[in-house]
């Protein structure tokens, strides 16, 4: 079982992180940074996810996808930044 401390604390520091790439993407209006804060809210919602269902093994096909959905956002936000410069 996940023990639930640090289950608590990896999710509220991707929440923090979340909130460090929203400011910066308030401050330069760069789509990269908003890009990387949807990619961590995945993170998040992956860590919710296994907490919540005590999933042990992080190979479920749900907990799988959305953590790809989070790399698969950051690579689509590196794309994307290298394409407009």
């Amino acid at each position: 079982m996940i023990n639930p401390i640090f289950a608590g604390a990896a999710i509220v520091s991707l929440f923090v992180i979340t909130l460090f790439f929203l400011r910066f993407w308030r401050r330069t209006r760069d789509r990269l940074f908003l890009f990387f804060a949807g990619a961590f809210v995945f993170m998040m919602i992956e860590r919710i996810v296994r907490a919540v269902m005590g999933v042990e093994d992080e190979r479920a096909a749900y907990v799988y996808m959305i953590r790809l959905a989070s790399f698969v956002l950051i690579i689509i936000a590196v794309v994307d930044k290298n394409r407009r410069s």
